[in-house]
């Protein structure tokens, strides 16, 4: 219990640190004068694509619950996704969306922890090595100052070609049980990145953005891959903070970049609520 405490403390410090520094950045009421100009329009469109997404991303974890014999119907599957990002955003002290969806499987359907575990982290990571990909796609048109000896380009390329081998030999290493499905589980990753890409593009739309679209979106991947990490209470403040550190490099407002964050986040939540209005019943 009181390790659970001091995760929650810790998270709770890091997402007001990070928050703090964020909004010691940028000129607040310039930032809430861009999201109050937004347009609603393409905001619906882009809140439109999010939760398409995370059907997607349901239908995804549900391949993984089959390959350990668990086969739940896919509206029950989605359900139960509900209730896991309500979780995983709104309460992250003690138990989480994932681990919650672990304990109710294993309470009512008897599938061992260690399969579901499996299959969680699996799901995770699948979708962490397609946003990967993405972003090193996005490196092969970026245009940025470049002080390194390999040029972001080839970086790109080498991402691009090294992360496809690298997953396989994480999955025939760690994950045999789940080969077979590796096709499928993927391009349903693909959709799921892909239309939050989408999504984001018309966040970007709604705030007027017409130039420097790629490296928003560039930076928007670099963000989703930060706030993975479980530091900061449902990655609030780490996605922003990636942004105002990230405007120097890559020539975007940080004023507009926050207000995106931000939108971006919302729609998430609001998503997430979902969860609350779902129960899951054997």
């Amino acid at each position: 219990m009181i390790k659970k405490r001091l995760k929650l403390f810790l998270k709770i410090l890091l997402t007001g640190l990070a928050l703090y520094l964020v909004f010691n950045k940028i000129d607040t009421k310039t930032t809430w004068k861009v999201i109050q100009a937004s347009n609603p329009g393409w905001l619906f469109l882009a809140w439109v694509l999010f939760v398409i997404s995370k059907f997607f991303s349901a239908i995804r974890l549900n391949i993984y619950f089959k390959d350990i014999g668990l086969h739940l119907p896919e509206m029950k599957n989605v359900k139960l996704y509900a209730i896991g990002m309500f979780y995983n955003l709104f309460l992250p002290g003690g138990i989480g969306g994932d681990g919650y969806k672990v304990y109710l499987l294993n309470k009512i359907h008897k599938i061992p922890v260690k399969q579901l575990l499996s299959a969680v982290l699996l799901d995770r990571g699948n979708g962490l090595a397609v946003l990967l990909w993405l972003m090193f796609c996005l490196m092969l048109i970026l245009n940025l100052p470049w002080d390194f000896p390999v040029s972001m380009f080839w970086l790109g390329i080498l991402g691009l070609v090294a992360i496809p081998p690298g997953f396989y030999l994480v999955m025939s290493l760690f994950f045999k049980q789940f080969m077979g499905t590796i096709p499928s589980s993927t391009g349903y990753s693909f959709l799921n990145q892909g239309l939050q890409l989408c999504s984001a593009y018309f966040i970007l739309m709604s705030l007027g953005v017409q130039q420097q679209v790629i490296p928003y979106l560039f930076i928007f991947l670099v963000s989703s891959t930060v706030s993975v990490l479980p530091l900061t209470i449902g990655g609030v403040g780490a996605r922003e903070l990636v942004f105002v550190l990230a405007h120097e490099y890559v020539g975007i407002d940080q004023n507009v970049a926050v207000a995106f964050s931000l939108l971006f986040f919302l729609i998430s939540m609001l998503t997430s609520l979902s969860g609350v209005f779902v129960k899951y019943k054997g």
